[in-house]
């Protein structure tokens, strides 16, 4: 079984670009939406608009369908917001057996995640008022009880935060059963407020800067200390590691500690344990970019070799794989992926495209906009790459002629086995306004599938809008949305005959 993504006729629609695309299946929208979400404004639509439209897909799916894709956000894509919204939305609509209080239990696999859960459930159902928690959902009441069973005193102290729902005021609310003396005499400590402030990074900093000092300097050195002391102790986690560099880096730690975080960085079972998104590596990376110490360049390349551990089981391409790499630069794209962040659209699209990349022997890589331009670097460094790439995004203009692409593989004749477009689907033409037929995407497949008749296309959604840019069933096109380096496990399970769609529905709930 294919990518069934495409409806039968009467079913195309106009993009943002003005272009004609068509609709995915309900469950296949669903899938992209949610992947691609961080819950934030983007180019095309914001956050309300962005919700309000999976609201209206759970309505559309089988409830089990939607509760298995909620566990499949977080436990394969490491998303953590939207599996809450789809578990409180689901809820909603769906009563009368465990399915929700199971779904709920999977997906908060961290102790703040019960608050936000909360919060969210108090914005969905438009709660204000001092007793914006009442009438809880039992399934979800349940699904928290099992998830308060999960945690032991410093994760609960961890995230035991000054909010608007505080984890005793969850604790009230949910009432869970403790399972035994040692857990019930933790549910007292929290609610007395007496969890012991855990050992963190921003505890040990906090303290630190709470000291009166006679200098500034021996501020400074204070804090160096402090740093070294949490790398000595083996407790800052990874991701605080990588969030971090570069004010280790900048409290001019010793050359020692430099070399202790290196090393855990590149830790194999460390590296894969963390379960990082690829572009939380390139966030990490440019920061350091702006940091004049002698061994910047030492933690960049941990940073590369961390990257590479954490594809280093990705499958499908072998020395005889030949692969194009095309990557969207178009205005569209060049959107944060939250508010907060730093990373484009772009980034995550060209980030993916360099770890393809370094797994293949015969590639083309490239980006596209106006037109499609090809550029050659070196195989073995992905993160460097990305920012080779970044430089030359002008290069291209910033529409999104995608059908470009295919135009200069059917003109030289050149024969893939897998093309890849990373992009945000709002493909169009921006030369003739839509009005030649020839210049889309659909078109110039048909002519590419007489040249390599074998040739797959796969469309990496990037932004999830809910269309995409053909009209063509069984002829190799396949869609899949996400992040992550995960997105590629889904890939392999298509060659291997299997959808997203069905990745999500082999899930035990």
């Amino acid at each position: 079984m294919r990518f069934n993504i495409l409806k039968h006729k009467g079913q195309s629609v106009i993009n943002n670009e003005g272009a004609k695309v068509y609709k995915l299946t309900p469950e296949m929208e669903l899938y992209s939406s949610v992947v691609t979400s961080a819950l934030q404004d983007q180019f095309y639509e914001g956050d309300t608009t962005r919700v309000e439209r999976i609201r209206s897909l759970i309505t559309r799916n089988d409830p089990a369908y939607v509760a298995k894709l909620a566990i499949y956000a977080r436990e394969n894509m490491y998303l953590r917001s939207i599996p809450i919204v789809l578990a409180v939305e689901l809820a909603k609509v769906h009563t009368g057996d465990s399915l929700v209080s199971k779904t709920v239990s999977r997906i908060v696999q961290r102790a703040d995640e019960i608050t936000e859960l909360l919060s969210y459930y108090a914005l969905a159902n438009v709660r204000t008022d001092r007793k914006k928690l009442h009438r809880l959902s039992k399934q979800l009441q349940k699904g928290l009880s099992l998830a308060f069973n999960k945690f032991d005193e410093y994760q609960f102290a961890k995230y035991n935060r000054d909010t608007e729902i505080s984890l005793r005021d969850a604790l009230f609310l949910v009432h869970p059963k403790a399972k035994d003396e040692t857990q019930q005499s933790l549910f007292n400590k929290i609610v007395d407020n007496e969890l012991e402030v855990p050992y963190t990074w921003e505890t040990a900093l906090s303290a630190a800067g709470q000291v009166k000092y006679d200098s500034g300097k021996e501020k400074l050195l204070a804090v160096r200390v402090t740093w070294e002391g949490l790398i000595d102790s083996r407790k800052l986690g990874y991701m605080a590691t990588m969030r971090n560099l570069r004010n280790m880096l900048e409290n001019n730690i010793s050359d020692a500690h430099v070399y202790k975080v290196c090393a855990q960085l590149t830790d194999e079972t460390a590296v894969l344990k963390s379960k990082q998104l690829p572009f939380r590596f390139l966030a990490a990376y440019r920061e350091l970019k702006k940091v004049p110490h002698g061994l910047t360049g030492y933690v960049q390349e941990a940073l590369e070799t961390a990257l590479k551990l954490s594809v280093q089981n990705l499958h499908g391409f072998d020395n005889r794989t030949r692969v194009v790499i095309a990557c969207d630069v178009s205005g569209s794209m060049q959107q944060p992926v939250s508010a907060k962040s730093k990373i484009l659209y772009y980034d995550i699209g060209l980030m993916l495209g360099m770890l393809l990349q370094y797994k293949c022997h015969h590639v083309v890589s490239g980006i596209f906009g106006d037109t499609w331009k090809t550029v050659s670097l070196s195989r073995n460094s992905i993160l460097s790459n990305v920012d080779a790439f970044y430089k030359r995004e002008g290069e291209v203009g910033y529409s999104t002629n995608g059908y470009k692409v295919l135009e200069d593989l059917v003109a030289r004749r050149y024969v893939a086995d897998k093309i890849m477009l990373f992009t945000d689907c709002q493909m169009w033409d921006s030369t003739s306004g839509n009005t030649n037929n020839a210049n889309t995407l659909n078109a110039q497949w048909q002519l590419y599938k007489k040249i390599a008749p074998e040739a797959k296309l796969y469309l990496f959604d990037l932004a999830g809008h809910g269309a995409i840019p053909l009209n063509i069933r069984e002829q190799n096109v396949y869609l899949i949305a996400g992040w992550s380096d995960k997105v590629f496990e889904v890939m392999e399970g298509i060659d291997q005959g299997a959808s997203a769609v069905e990745h999500i529905h082999a899930i035990t709930v």
